[in-house]
């Protein structure tokens, strides 16, 4: 690249030395073309070599800071003067300096230049990208040129992320921390969205809304493709992460925007309050004729499992309190759009997958019929309280109820939203410690909607909302119930519920009956299938319990305590 500049390389200095008669002569005359021309420093030289400084490293050193000052120079050329004639000069730079791009001593100038420049030329962003290492060091300003006209090479960047993503997300819902305060859903949104991918995402989009919509579209085939669900939550942060940074050229155009970032303010509460429900039910019916594709997106937005946590809590939230107010369920407009809001994240793959823009038909039965039975489930908590406060002497013991009525069950199986619903009613009674209520329920999640209830979440959900009832894990009853009744019944077909099971007596191994352990011990061995997590955790589990074990040292010395005392006879005996 020297010698289309005019400036003489290694080459010409061979050159020079196989053809000349008087080679010391040749180098010193080489030297002086090619040194620094400053008159002023000829005489200064002899100095460094006094020093014992080699001409190389005086040299390299001028370099060092002229390169420097050429990038500075650089910088500050993209931001003065008039747009156009700024970019003229970096467009003219570039011409003269691109020749010497893989020189890896001027290679970060060339990069500075084409990092400034809004458009490089097309045919300078192909040489880049047919060379690995050029692409490699190139600004995320250029590489945004490049991708945005090859999805392909785009994707192939974006790939390994989303596998990280959901990677991590899997991991904190098998964590073997369980606890009640700190679960899948503590984090805040803005937490959650100064992740690694989220912010890699965010920089390599920039403000490039045709880089954005590749993402989307990115998210939407694999949600597709896998009915994954963290891919919906990755959707929700990436549009709140660029609307931190106030990337308005993206925000403006994204039709969501206004509503995940109102919804984004309900998941921070945990709580849909009345001003808000007014807000994305504006929202909702502002979606105009011809633009119902957007409720596709509304759908993955209110799929994000952060939101329909944040839904169903405010759903088992608002029928408490229609318990006290004695309301009927379809009498709550609030209720009613929450529902709504479920219904349209529930069916999201649905929506996708058919093309079909239209908000899902909610059941009449869910509203007259199930949350009705929700609420008298309700009732039945607060009567049997204040049954066990009366005095005894005036009424028998009375037992709590016991049954379940068969059309609840029915319900689990057969209406998703009506599933989702239970499932969290079924988490809220079990943070409240209330086992009554538990055990009741508990025989109606063997068999639910698509398997919910051995779902990652709710079993991450519910194994740390189980520990607050650790005690009575030592009660044969409650053992039977939860894990013979409800957990073995789908260890051997889900290896995601043989995880949690595990999960869950790493952490109250010790409060279970030691014959019950034992028999939990045999019935969880992993088989030759098991995933290697699944033999991680049992090994585990085993070390545990082996440690639990008295020692052979402590087994052998109790017998001695027990020797017979001898006889005394008694005063009466004598």
């Amino acid at each position: 690249g020297l010698q289309e500049l005019g400036v003489a390389n290694g080459e010409d200095l061979k050159e020079t030395l196989t053809n000349c008669t008087e080679p010391l002569k040749a180098i010193e005359q080489f030297q002086t073309e090619n040194g620094v021309l400053l008159p002023s420093l000829q005489s200064a030289l002899p100095f460094l070599d006094l020093h014992g400084t080699p001409r190389l490293e005086f040299h390299q050193s001028v370099f060092d800071e002229l390169r420097e000052k050429l990038l500075e120079r650089v910088s500050a050329i993209a931001l003065e003067g008039k747009v156009e004639e700024r970019y003229k000069k970096l467009e003219d730079l570039l011409e003269k300096s691109f020749s010497l791009v893989k020189m890896p001593s001027i290679q970060p100038v060339v990069m500075c230049v084409m990092k400034h420049l809004p458009k490089v030329p097309e045919k300078k962003l192909k040489l880049v990208m047919a060379d690995k290492d050029l692409y490699k060091a190139c600004a995320v300003e250029v590489k945004r040129q490049i991708w945005q006209d090859n999805q392909a090479l785009f994707g192939d960047e974006v790939s390994p992320l989303l596998k990280q993503y959901i990677l991590e997300k899997e991991n904190i819902l098998f964590s073997n921390d369980i606890s009640v305060l700190h679960n899948f859903f503590s984090p805040s949104p803005k937490t959650r969205r100064q992740g690694e991918v989220v912010q890699k995402l965010t920089q390599m989009i920039g403000k490039n809304v045709k880089l954005y919509d590749m993402v989307l579209q990115f998210l939407r085939t694999l949600f597709l493709r896998t009915r994954n669900v963290h891919y919906c939550t990755l959707r929700a942060e990436l549009l709140m992460s660029l609307h931190d940074l106030e990337i308005s050229e993206i925000c403006t155009v994204d039709p969501c925007h206004k509503f995940t970032w109102c919804l984004d303010a309900c998941i921070r509460e945990k709580f849909v309050d009345n001003k808000r429900a007014r807000e994305l039910q504006g929202f909702l019916d502002g979606v105009k004729k011809g633009q119902e594709q957007v409720l596709g997106d509304l759908s993955m937005i209110l799929c994000d499992p952060f939101a329909i946590n944040t839904l169903a809590l405010s759903t088992i939230r608002h029928l408490q309190d229609l318990v006290g107010q004695d309301t009927l369920p379809r009498e709550s407009p609030d209720l009613l759009l929450l529902l709504r809001m479920l219904s349209l994240g529930q069916g999201a793959w649905d929506m996708i997958d058919s093309q079909v823009f239209k908000e899902p038909k909610m059941e009449a039965e869910l509203i007259t019929k199930f949350l009705p039975m929700l609420m008298s489930f309700v009732v039945d908590d607060h009567t049997f309280n204040v049954d066990q406060k009366l005095p005894s002497e005036e009424k028998g013991p009375i037992p709590y109820p016991s049954t379940i009525p068969e059309a609840f069950t029915k319900f689990l199986l057969e209406n998703r939203i009506a599933c989702e619903i239970g499932l969290y009613y079924i988490l809220h009674i079990t943070k409240q410690r209330n086992k009554n209520a538990f055990l009741r329920l508990l025989p109606a999640l063997v068999e639910t909607f698509s398997d919910l209830a051995f779902s990652d979440i709710f079993l991450h959900l519910l194994t740390g909302n189980l520990t607050l009832l650790g005690d009575e894990f030592a009660l044969e009853e409650f053992c039977t119930s939860l894990f013979d009744g409800f957990f073995l019944t789908a260890c051997s077909r889900k290896e995601n519920v043989h995880r949690h099971v595990l999960r869950l007596l790493l952490h109250l191994h010790h409060k279970v009956a030691p014959a019950k352990l034992e028999s939990l011990q045999k019935a969880l061995e992993p088989t030759k299938q098991s995933g290697e997590a699944v033999k991680e955790l049992y090994n585990q589990l085993t070390e545990k319990l082996e440690l639990r074990k008295p020692s052979p040292a402590e087994v052998t010395e109790t017998p001695s305590m027990e020797l017979p005392l001898p006889t005394v006879p008694t005063p009466a005996s004598r």
